[in-house]
């Protein structure tokens, strides 16, 4: 709906110019600028090496995961999430884990009877919610990520990490076409860690114009375009 009333439609990847030319939108109304993601990484890079999260939680780089869940369709059934906080306890043993609690998820393993088998397991770390600078600061020294977020399938991607998406499709595919990304189900979790710590995981290439310079070339499209 939004595509058919939009006068003109920037896109973050190739394959997103298929898709509006295969809804019928003309040539003319589609500009490939890039991802306006990698732009807020560049504008934090700074702010983002500075960060001390690992460190603070006595981590060493490249030598632990990351866990984020939040979407429906993991944290809101006590039986599919005490599937997954079994999966996380039992890939914890060979590699420390960090879990940013979404509050969505935090409430379900509190009204599930889970949290407290999270909190107490040997190298799984359980932590609040963390800003932008000090989650990706934490992301960028990781050996992998385990996610159910969107955002972090793209940001995983620019940075080369291995990325595990606990989902069934998504709408970020260059992320598994050309990135470090790939969905996954909680019981391949553990086959998949394997491969990474073995070196067998593809690295992936950055999607062409991830480069911080979207923001740039959207302005410019504006100008253009005001011209005409």
């Amino acid at each position: 709906i939004t595509d058919s009333i939009c006068d003109v439609l920037w896109t973050p990847s190739t394959d997103g110019n298929k898709n509006l030319k295969n809804e019928g939108v003309s040539a003319d109304r589609i500009s490939f600028v890039g991802n306006i993601m990698i732009d807020a990484y560049e504008l934090m890079r700074s702010q983002i090496e500075h960060a001390r999260t690992r460190t603070e939680l006595d981590l060493l780089p490249n030598q632990y995961g990351v866990v984020t869940l939040h979407r429906p369709s993991n944290v809101d059934h006590a039986e599919a999430l005490s599937l997954l906080v079994d999966r996380l306890i039992s890939i914890a043993d060979d590699l420390p884990f960090v879990f940013a609690l979404h509050p969505r998820t935090r409430k379900n393993l509190n009204e599930f009877g889970l949290l407290h088998r999270l909190e107490t397991a040997q190298r799984l770390i359980v932590t609040e919610p963390m800003n932008y600078v000090r989650f990706m600061s934490l992301v960028r020294e990781a050996k992998l990520v385990i996610t159910d977020s969107g955002g972090v399938q793209e940001e995983t991607t620019y940075l080369g990490i291995p990325c595990l998406t606990l989902r069934d499709s998504t709408e970020r595919p260059v992320t598994i076409t050309k990135g470090s990304n790939k969905l996954v189900r909680p019981d391949e979790l553990a086959p998949m860690i394997a491969k990474i710590t073995n070196g067998a995981w593809a690295k992936g290439k950055i999607p062409d114009l991830w480069d911080g310079d979207t923001a740039s070339r959207i302005a410019s499209d504006i100008l253009i375009r005001s011209k005409d």
